[in-house]
């Protein structure tokens, strides 16, 4: 497999830091084991005594979510507070923003407040990129999500569950399952999947929730759920985007559920040990039977406790990567000829 091309430049320093993490899209594989690496090592950290370590003391961080969250936003806060940064959960619907303010005029403003670090969620894909590369460059930012485009987190919460019970990803098949048209996280999972050396990724979902040229990703496509999920080691159920998806794209949940949604006949089509996934929320009843999501297979509750430690190994390389790009940019002056 080709190592694949740097397509967001702007998050990583000369030296191949990461400074932003925007997408997983063309990062190269060396970075997102360092990703992978770094989170283990904090993994186990919420079962000891003292849950915080110093690399983001005396750091701000501040919470810019515009869309509505709860999993995501809390385990970014508790990384950060792990960390040992100082957080600001910006409420945007109270915000200046409300009274006419652009997002401009707020950023610059949390900017002269000395922060570090914006974590943006967005409704907009490439409000994340955007702010990075035009409004605040020195400010690490760290996408939480935008728009359709991209997850990154997330997907890189869904790599260390599977490496964590996998061992690797040479050799593994993946099903992606669900609503990938509206998905954001479908295709950040695709990119790591591919560049971390899955042998086969494939997405499963009803044709008018497929987006066109999927295939160009990288994934096999299946629209019948049992042919998809045949002897695969990992399944990756999806959230119905129902708030971003016109409702002639689905005839009914009770028909999602009976043709897409994984029930423990379905899932026998898998491996015996295959994993199960999912991003949460979970539609129980439509996306995946309580009984499987509960089930002795299901890793669902792995992904919520990887997701803090993937934040916090992200924010930390992130702050690393910024301070050693600022650092490069400054004149030494112990060498200045005065």
């Amino acid at each position: 497999m080709s190592e694949p091309i740097n397509r967001c430049p702007i998050q990583l320093t000369e030296n191949g830091q990461l400074r932003h993490f925007l997408t997983t899209e063309g990062l190269p594989k060396e970075l997102l084991t360092e990703i992978l690496d770094t989170a283990d090592s904090f993994v186990d950290m919420s079962a000891q005594q003292v849950k915080k370590v110093p690399l983001l003391r005396g750091k701000t961080v501040v919470n810019l979510f515009f869309e509505a969250s709860t999993r995501t936003l809390s385990t970014f806060e508790l990384a950060a507070k792990r960390l040992s940064a100082d957080v600001l959960n910006l409420n945007i619907s109270t915000s200046s923003t409300k009274k006419g303010e652009t997002l401009k005029d707020t950023l610059m403003t949390m900017r002269a407040m000395h922060s570090d670090m914006f974590v943006v969620r967005h409704s907009d894909s490439g409000a994340a990129h955007f702010i990075a590369e035009q409004v605040t460059p020195d400010v690490a930012v760290i996408n939480a999500g935008d728009g359709r485009h991209a997850h990154p987190t997330q997907a890189m919460l869904d790599m260390l569950t599977i490496r964590r019970h996998k061992g690797q990803f040479e050799g593994l098949k993946v099903a992606i399952v669900g609503d990938i048209l509206h998905s954001r996280v479908a295709r950040s999972q695709i990119h790591a999947l591919r560049i971390l050396g899955a042998e086969e990724i494939r997405v499963i979902a009803p044709q008018t929730l497929l987006p066109r040229h999927i295939e160009s990703l990288g994934a096999r496509v299946y629209t019948d759920m049992n042919s998809g999920l045949r002897d695969v080691d990992v399944v990756m159920m999806l959230r119905l985007q129902k708030e971003r998806m016109d409702s002639a794209l689905l005839p009914s949940e009770s028909e999602f559920y009976k043709l897409y949604g994984l029930t423990r006949d379905k899932l026998a089509f898998a491996k015996p040990d295959a994993i199960v996934m999912h991003p949460g929320p979970i539609n129980r009843g439509v996306e995946i039977e309580s009984a499987v999501a509960d089930g002795e297979r299901s890793v669902i509750l792995d992904q919520v406790t990887n997701g803090i430690a993937v934040r916090m190994a992200v924010m930390s390389m992130a702050m690393s990567g910024q301070l050693a790009e600022k650092n490069r940019a400054q004149p030494d002056i112990d060498n200045l000829n005065l």
